[in-house]
């Protein structure tokens, strides 16, 4: 069988109101059979036989946040959970990348802050729900009390024959991985071999997408050098309130939008970053959906992604004669 394209594994088909990104983890192969023959030799491959599912980003909640730019608190967030739980299959597991929370310095109101995200994110019905963390909940005091609601701020755990690896680039106060979480991540990967389908998500990119916005790992590309020896790498990540897609060598990065506010596009964008104003009249505007996923062209120079981004509307909002959607910028 010929070697797998990387692409052709992570199927995207997303929905979100700002809830990121539902992910489906098959191939797409153009009959069952071609998709059996793939699952057998991926497992044969990586010692577990892959099986589809699906799995859906969040990021970017900031319970606790309310005011300029954005007055609706947890609205969004709850939305999303509401969404998620409409969805005609249910996920497998809900990854949230970070800033759960917004920082405060005073302890007891964080700790009401990490309780509100608990109680509206249980809600959710799926099986599992793996966290990160992001500076507002972890960088004030290097990941403390996140780890006493949420556990470790880095770790791995596989899930048919996915492997998925949380990396924390915040809690040391900066934009940084560091040596002894990186020697962690060489060891944890090394019984795989360079054909397992891996998952990473973390908070930050670990590309410079706009180092004066804060918008980069310092060490990332130490990180890039570990994941560069696997063919089948995707990188998912939050912190920058909008969605994004960067391919760099063989691993493809994904931004998942905020369930609070959006930032702007950095592309042509001189001088400090600046939220996107709250619309009142579109109060969802900029916190949508985005639909991506492979339409089986992997010729070099070939379009291999379809994407829709659907924006939620006031109408939908308010509850008024159920779900308007607009479907905007559709690449085909």
């Amino acid at each position: 069988m010929k070697q797998t394209d990387r692409r052709s594994f992570l199927k995207i088909a997303a929905s979100s109101v700002g809830i990121g990104l539902l992910y489906s983890a098959y191939p797409a192969a153009l009959s069952a059979g071609e998709a059996g023959g793939l699952f057998s030799a991926l497992g044969r491959a990586n010692g577990e036989k892959p099986s589809p599912f699906s799995f859906v980003q969040l990021s970017d909640a900031h319970v606790g946040f309310n005011g300029p730019p954005d007055p609706l608190g947890t609205k969004a967030f709850e939305r999303a959970v509401d969404m998620i739980n409409a969805l005609p299959q249910r996920p497998d597991l809900v990854l949230f990348t970070g800033d759960l929370t917004h920082d405060t310095e005073d302890r007891d109101v964080h700790v009401q802050r990490m309780k509100q995200f608990q109680e509206i994110s249980k809600r959710i019905n799926v099986p599992l729900i793996k966290c990160v963390p992001g500076e507002h909940d972890a960088g004030l005091d290097s990941g403390g009390l996140y780890r006493e609601f949420f556990g470790e701020t880095h770790y791995s755990f596989d899930h048919r024959g996915v492997h998925f690896v949380a990396l924390d680039n915040v809690t040391r106060a900066k934009p940084e991985v560091g040596s002894e979480q990186l020697a962690w991540l060489k060891k944890d990967l090394a019984r795989f071999p360079k054909t397992a389908p891996i998952v990473v998500f973390t908070h930050r990119p670990l590309f410079d997408l706009r180092p004066d916005w804060e918008w980069f790992t310092s060490d990332g590309d130490d990180v890039m050098n570990v994941l560069s020896a696997y063919d089948n790498v995707t990188v998912l990540y939050g912190h920058i309130h909008r969605d994004d897609e960067h391919q760099i060598g063989a691993v493809h990065h994904y931004a998942s939008r905020s369930l609070i506010f959006a930032f702007p596009d950095p592309t042509g964008v001189a001088g400090p970053r600046k939220t996107v104003p709250f619309d009142k009249e579109h109060p969802f505007k900029n916190l949508g959906i985005r639909t991506v996923s492979f339409n089986g062209k992997s010729e070099p120079g070939a379009t291999s992604l379809s994407i829709e981004d659907v924006e939620l509307t006031a109408r939908e909002f308010q509850g008024i004669n159920g779900v308007h959607q607009l479907f905007r910028n559709p690449l085909v």
